[in-house]
């Protein structure tokens, strides 16, 4: 059975904007199945037709004469001369909605996008199911913890039980897990996993050692909610730092990790300036890290990172799903250790958000958001506590205790 897409909306207005549309997001998180679906009366090729790649790359200025457009390219990064031929068509014909493109990779690593396609061509991200689209709720607008927000929100809510929440935790967000719950989910990642290294890491960088690239990867995922600590990751692995940071470009190029950066201005001089590393995916952060049960993750020693790393996940995927690449996200960290754990900036106001696995919030939840009341140049807006608690209450009168299926 397909599940609706919430970025169905944002492709078809991008076709309407734009000659072409871009789509990119990790391997098989519904990409293809996506944009077929949008594109029934178009051709059809793909990239991982070895006969067709060849082509494409030998013989780009023909290519389009076989397969005319309105056309859809799958894994349109591995031939990247066909830009310059997409380009010379949308100039020509001036023609919206021509082109559905769709990679494994970010944008600024697929090679000829930005120069050849500036302009002419419609972006976006898509991740896995969000908790949104796999309980049917078409509810799409970006989280944002407003009173606006939540009055929108709350005609559309899904009864999640703390076991389900686990469950979606540990299991993750792959289109084929949400869709088969009766599949393997260790033979699942299993293969995930090989066939990533296999294919998209081979493309982006040549590695010499795929054994210590997925130790890399175990590692990163075992630092997920972390700060990013490249030193410490490169020693545990056993490479050189700038091996690790060309590494670590590589995950969050495929789309793996997310990269939360903090929040800054120059009035706070105190700010640490180090990211946050948050795997997208807990699925394979716990594949990665041998939770192997809904069970013993939420009682493990990970069990509070994996928790705000599903809430990060959720959030981004609410604002890529919105056509929004560089959502406006932030944590706030300072060397008197006062921490926020998400920042969401809207307009100029910063809306302060905690991350509790616990379903009990108290008020000392919230004790660090007064630290943006002390930024000269801030303004504050609401707030509140992402957690398993059940009801939608205040905390304070300008702070909530946020139930997670509001997100």
């Amino acid at each position: 059975m397909y599940i609706t897409r919430h970025a169905e909306r944002t492709v078809e207005k991008l076709s309407k904007m734009f000659g072409a549309v871009l789509v990119a997001g990790p391997r098989q998180v519904g990409k293809t199945t996506m944009l077929k679906r949008l594109s029934k009366e178009f051709n059809y090729v793909t990239m991982d037709d070895p006969v067709l790649l060849e082509i494409a790359r030998a013989e780009s200025s023909t290519f389009f004469k076989d397969n005319p457009p309105p056309v859809f390219v799958d894994e349109i990064q591995k031939a990247p001369e066909l830009f310059t031929q997409i380009k010379m068509i949308l100039d020509k014909e001036g023609e919206k909605g021509r082109f559905y493109m769709c990679g494994s990779q970010q944008f600024k690593m697929m090679k000829n996008v930005s120069e050849s396609l500036a302009g002419r061509v419609g972006l976006m991200t898509l991740l896995g199911f969000s908790l949104r689209e796999s309980e049917g709720v078409s509810f799409d607008a970006p989280f944002i913890p407003t009173d606006k927000y939540f009055e929108e929100r709350k005609s559309q809510l899904s009864d999640l039980s703390y076991d389900e929440i686990w469950s979606r935790i540990q299991r993750g967000s792959m289109p084929e897990l949400t869709d088969n719950p009766d599949y393997d989910w260790q033979m699942f990642y299993s293969s995930y996993v090989s066939t990533y290294v296999e294919r998209d890491v081979r493309e982006l960088s040549e590695i010499g050692d795929t054994i210590k690239f997925i130790r890399f990867m175990t590692a990163a995922a075992a630092s997920t909610g972390n700060l990013l600590n490249l030193a410490s990751l490169a020693r545990d692995v056993g490479v050189s730092p700038p091996t690790a940071e060309r590494w670590l470009s590589i995950l969050t190029a495929s789309n793996i990790v997310y990269l939360l950066p903090p929040f800054s201005n120059n009035k706070t001089k105190r700010a640490v300036k180090t990211p946050k590393l948050f795997f997208l995916d807990t699925g394979l952060a716990s594949y990665l890290t041998r939770w192997t049960s809904p069970e013993v993750l939420r009682n493990g020693a990970m069990s509070g990172q994996m928790f705000e790393s599903f809430v990060i996940s959720e959030v981004v995927k609410s604002y890529y799903n919105r056509g929004i690449l560089e959502p406006p996200l932030y944590f706030y960290r300072d060397k008197d250790m006062k921490e926020i754990d998400l920042i969401i900036e809207d307009g100029g106001v910063l809306y302060p958000v905690e991350i509790k696995k616990h379903s009990d919030p108290q008020k000392r939840d919230i004790g660090s958001f007064s630290v943006l009341e002390r930024i000269p140049g801030v303004k504050r807006g609401q707030g509140g506590v992402v957690c398993t608690y059940d009801n939608l209450v205040s905390l304070s009168p300008t702070d909530r205790v946020i139930p997670i299926n509001y997100l």
